[in-house]
């Protein structure tokens, strides 16, 4: 016999059974095999491919009261996470404080906890916290410089000046609201000391560690989100930071650049910083490793070059 055709809600990503009996699907169909049982009441369709939110959207259609926190929603947000707590890939599901205790053995972690207004939103046809309200959970569990990286993450937007214009998931602003409303939250203090430190404009995590390299050596801080022009105004450079006084650019090299492609157009960027009469700086991951990270030093030694002083001058 024919497998009835599931509509198409059902077939980009999770579905409760909640959802498909709403959709008129007998529990005959949604035993098929073509749909794989990834919890009990959810399904996936085995070519789906779904990942964020598409994957995790049958969590918070169990019920009306389930919320997707902490680092599954980070995850939805795309937020940069390290390699421990990155690596738990267990359901993070919470419920206001006076419902009961989400459970899934093994499956999910459940979490009772207290929202004020706008700190749950719906995207993408999930219920989860908002950007803000996430970066805010994390603290009890990232480190300070991880944190500041998630930050970056959430508020970095780009102008029309840019190729690749950004806009931010939230602002500085409003982390700082979200801080300022739950005075006595676990891992506030975390919170607050990240605060300072975030900025605008770093694209990835290995940016936010580069930047805080330098700061914490006691170098000047650079300036992201900055625009090199030529001579007729026209955008033409995009560093990852720079220092304008000194007219140095700094650029984080990922895995992306081994590719031949971007490694011919690294060299032709670099042609052409050195034409506008800047120097360009390349930074890989071996740079920002340890606890005197090599970037250090090779960037305090061309600020030298071009005349810096610890003074300030």
């Amino acid at each position: 016999m024919r497998r009835a055709i599931l509509p198409d809600h059902l077939t980009n990503g999770s579905f409760s059974l909640r959802a498909s009996d709403k959709a008129g699907i007998s529990r005959t169909r949604t035993a098929a095999k073509d749909l794989v049982t990834v919890s009990r009441g959810i399904r996936v369709p085995v070519q789906s491919g779904a990942v964020g939110a598409a994957a995790l959207r049958a969590y918070t259609d169990l019920d009306d009261t389930s919320i997707l926190a902490s680092l599954s929603a980070a995850r939805v947000w795309e937020a940069p996470l390290p390699g421990g707590p990155g690596s738990d890939w267990r359901i993070h599901l919470a419920r206001r404080r006076g419902f009961s205790f989400p459970r899934r053995a093994n499956v999910v972690v459940g979490h009772l906890l207290t929202f004020l207004p706008n700190e749950v939103v719906e995207y993408d046809g999930v219920r989860l916290t908002s950007p803000a309200r996430t970066w805010l959970d994390l603290a009890s569990v990232l480190a300070l410089e991880e944190l500041v990286a998630v930050g970056d993450h959430l508020v970095c937007t780009h102008g029309p000046g840019f190729p690749y214009p950004r806009e931010a998931l939230c602002s500085r602003e409003d982390l700082a609201r979200m801080v300022a409303r739950h005075p006595g939250m676990r891992g506030v203090k975390v919170a607050r000391a990240a605060l300072e430190l975030i900025r605008v404009g770093a694209d990835s995590a290995p940016e936010t560690r580069m930047r805080l390299a330098l700061v914490t050596a006691g170098l000047p801080e650079p300036v992201l989100n900055y625009i090199v022009r030529d001579f007729r105004g026209v955008p033409v450079l995009w560093p990852d930071a720079a220092y304008p006084q000194w007219r140095i650019s700094l650029q984080y090299d990922g895995q992306h650049h081994a590719d031949p492609d971007q490694h011919l157009h690294d060299i032709e960027r670099q042609d052409r910083t050195l034409a506008l009469g800047w120097l360009e700086i390349r930074v890989g991951r071996r740079h920002l490793e340890g606890d005197r990270p090599a970037v250090v030093q090779r960037v305090r030694q061309v600020l030298q070059d071009c005349g810096w002083t610890r003074d300030g001058s």
